[in-house]
């Protein structure tokens, strides 16, 4: 899909990632059936189980640039907690609110 995506960006001359792209297509054609999430299990399992590796290339190069965060640690700790906070709120929001529509339609 990333192939896909970046295609439809360098054909279309878009602004929006083609990795990005890819994600979207990939989720219209889950969400139409086209594809089945089975065909995906295997390597997505492979993709989780193996995750904190990718996040490896993106701190070292955070880590070249620390001259940019020096003096910023409060600020930035401050923002990691608020949007952990915002982030787990919402998604608490989310899943009571799909919990309820879920009832709802089995009554």
């Amino acid at each position: 899909m990333y192939l896909f995506g970046t295609l439809i960006q360098n054909t279309f001359d878009l602004f929006i990632p083609g990795s990005v792209i890819g994600l979207i297509v990939l989720f219209a054609l889950l969400s139409l059936k086209i594809i089945s999430d089975r065909w995906l299990k295997q390597g997505v399992g492979f993709m989780i189980t193996h995750l904190p590796f990718f996040f490896i290339p993106a701190t070292v190069g955070v880590m070249s640039y620390a001259y940019v965060f020096e003096g910023k640690g409060a600020i930035l700790i401050l923002i990691g907690l608020l949007s952990t906070a915002l982030v787990m709120g919402i998604s608490g929001f989310v899943a009571q609110w799909m919990a309820r529509r879920r009832e709802a339609a089995h009554e």
